[in-house]
């Protein structure tokens, strides 16, 4: 019974990881990558500091979504972020990952 369980987690973080990297693909194939980062500010904030920043904010992944859908600016700085050729499904993949980002 245990290597069942065993086997379950470890086939359930072979699922994860890829939906990790099928999303950080997203953001590459989207052009996300130009203006940030991961773990550093580019032009924009760091994936991980956007994650921070909304942290147990219930609202986050539909407010994220908006705003790469739309643009934004004044949040994180004087730099506005453009509109986002997206569609609302993929801005919500792409703030979903966003805020796992840690």
């Amino acid at each position: 019974m245990k290597a069942v369980y065993v086997a379950m987690l470890a086939a359930a973080g072979v699922v994860i990881a890829g939906q990790a990297q099928a999303d950080e693909a997203l953001a590459k194939a989207k052009n996300c990558m130009a203006c940030h980062a991961i773990d550093k500010k580019v032009v924009g904030p760091a994936y991980k500091d956007v994650a921070a920043k909304y942290k147990g904010d219930k609202g986050a992944v539909a407010t994220l979504a908006a705003k790469i859908k739309a643009g934004g600016k004044g949040v994180w700085g004087e730099v506005p972020m453009p509109p986002n050729n997206v569609t609302p499904e993929e801005a919500t993949k792409l703030a979903t990952w966003v805020l796992a980002q840690k």
